[in-house]
C-alpha cells in the first residue's frame, strides 16, 4: 500500500507482460501435436489431394513444353504457341502451394499454420497470375503486330521495350495486391507511383511520344522495313524502325532520319503497296495529219503498249495546242518495283517512235509563221514575184 497526494491509500497496478516468441512455438507445437493426433485420417486424404493436384498442375506445364516445341517444329502455329508459352511459365512454387492450399480446407490444421498457408498460397497465385497475364499480353501483341516474318523483323526492335513496360505495369499490380492482402495499407503507396508516373511522363514526354508512335507503327503496320515510301520532298527505302526514329534512305544515297511522332503526322504514301505503276505519254503530231490517221491513233498506241507486255489503260485526243494537235496514251506496269516501270517506258517510247516512223506520222515542234503586210493593208508574198515573161517581137 502506498500513500497518495491527498492521503488516500492506493494500490500498485499490475504489469502485463506480451507473450514471448518462446510462447508462440510452444503453443504451435501443441496444436499441432493434438492435430496430427485427432486428424491422422483427413490428414492422409489431404496429402493424396495435394499431391494428385501437384501432379495435374506439372502435366499442365508439360502440356505447354510440348505446345512451344511442337509450334517451333513448324507443326502448329500461332496462338498456340501462345498457349504453351503460358502454361509452360507454371512455375513450381505455385504447384506447391496449390496442394497445400486445398489439402489445408480437407485437413483443417490450426489457425496459425492454415493462416501461414494460406498467406504463401496468396502470394504464389497472384505472382503466376502476373507470369500468365504477362506472357498472354506479349504474345497478343505478337500475334496482331506480326502476322508474318518480315513484320517479326519490324516487331523485334520494340519487342525489348514492350515487354519492359508489361513486366514493370504487371508486377507493380501484383506486388499491390499482395501487399494489401497481407493487411499492408496500400493507398500511400498507390499515390507515390501515381505521383512518380506523372512526374517521368512529363520529364520525357518527347521520348514517350515517339516510342508511343513507334509503337502504333508497329500495330497499325502503315508501312514495314524495306518498303518505299514518300512524305514531303522525301521518297525513299525504310531501313529501320526504331524506338525513336524511322530511317529512310532515297535514291540519292543519303540517310533522312525522322523522329516518329513527326513521321506520323505526315501524309505517308507506301509505294511499296501499290499493285502497279501507271505512266503517261503526250504526243504532239502536227496539225497537216489527217484525221482518219488520228482516228486509229488509239488502236495504233494499244498495239504498241499491249506488244511490249504493258497493261494499256486508255489512248485520245486531248488538246489543240499552239502548234500541234495532242494525244495522250496511258498504260500500267505490273507491280511496285521502279526498275520494270523504268525499263517498260523505254520499250513503249522506242516502240511508239518506230511505228509513227512507219505510219509517216509527224511529230510537231514548236512553229511560227509570220505575214508582212503593205502601207494600204495589203499582204506581201515574203519573197520577190516572179520575172515577168519577155514581150513576142
Amino acid at each position: 500500500m502506498s500513500t497518495g497526494p491527498t492521503g488516500t491509500d492506493t494500490a500498485q497496478a499490475p504489469m502485463v507482460q506480451m507473450p514471448t516468441a518462446d510462447f508462440y512455438l510452444a503453443q504451435v507445437y501443441a496444436d499441432s501435436l493434438f492435430w496430427l493426433q485427432t486428424h491422422w485420417g483427413r490428414i492422409i486424404a489431404a496429402l493424396v489431394v495435394a499431391v494428385a493436384i501437384m501432379l495435374v498442375l506439372r502435366s499442365v506445364r508439360s502440356l505447354g513444353v510440348w505446345l512451344c516445341r511442337r509450334d517451333h517444329a513448324g507443326a502448329g502455329g500461332g496462338w498456340w504457341q501462345v498457349a504453351g508459352r503460358t502454361l509452360a511459365r507454371t512455375g513450381r512454387f505455385f504447384n506447391i502451394m496449390v496442394g497445400l492450399e486445398l489439402a489445408r480446407h480437407i485437413a483443417d490444421p490450426p489457425a496459425l499454420v492454415s493462416v501461414a498457408l494460406h498467406t504463401l498460397f496468396t502470394v504464389a497465385a497472384v505472382f503466376q497470375g502476373a507470369l500468365w497475364a504477362r506472357e498472354l499480353i506479349l504474345g497478343a501483341v505478337e500475334q496482331h503486330s506480326a502476322p508474318n516474318s518480315q513484320a517479326r523483323e519490324g516487331l523485334a526492335s520494340a519487342l525489348s521495350i514492350i515487354r519492359l513496360l508489361v513486366t514493370f505495369a504487371v508486377f507493380a499490380i501484383a506486388l499491390v495486391v499482395v501487399l494489401d492482402n497481407v493487411g499492408v495499407n496500400v493507398t500511400g503507396l498507390i499515390a507515390g507511383l501515381g505521383v512518380g508516373g506523372i512526374a517521368i511522363g512529363l520529364a520525357a514526354q518527347g521520348i514517350f511520344a515517339d516510342l508511343f508512335a513507334a509503337l502504333a507503327i508497329i500495330f497499325d503496320r502503315p508501312f514495314r522495313r524495306g518498303d518505299v515510301i514518300s512524305f514531303d520532298q522525301t521518297t525513299g527505302t525504310v531501313e529501320e524502325i526504331g524506338l525513336k526514329s524511322t530511317r529512310v534512305r532515297p535514291p540519292s544515297g543519303e540517310e533522312h532520319i525522322i523522329a516518329n511522332k513527326q513521321l506520323l503526322e505526315k501524309e505517308i504514301r507506301n509505294i511499296s503497296r501499290r499493285a502497279h505503276r501507271r505512266n503517261k505519254f503526250v504526243l504532239s503530231i502536227v496539225y497537216r495529219t489527217p484525221p482518219d490517221v488520228i482516228a486509229r491513233l488509239p488502236d495504233i498506241l494499244r498495239e504498241e503498249v499491249v506488244a511490249c507486255g504493258q497493261v494499256f489503260a486508255q489512248a485520245g485526243f486531248v488538246n489543240f495546242s499552239a502548234s500541234s494537235i495532242d494525244i495522250e496514251v496511258e498504260y500500267d506496269t505490273p507491280g511496285p518495283d521502279f526498275e520494270p516501270w523504268y525499263a517498260a517506258r523505254h520499250a513503249v517510247g522506242l516502240a511508239i517512235l518506230r511505228r509513227f516512223a512507219a505510219e509517216g506520222i509527224e511529230f510537231a515542234y514548236p512553229t511560227q509563221t509570220t505575214f508582212t503586210a503593205a502601207p494600204d493593208g495589203t499582204l506581201v508574198m515574203p519573197y520577190a514575184p516572179a520575172a515577168a515573161p519577155p514581150r513576142a517581137g
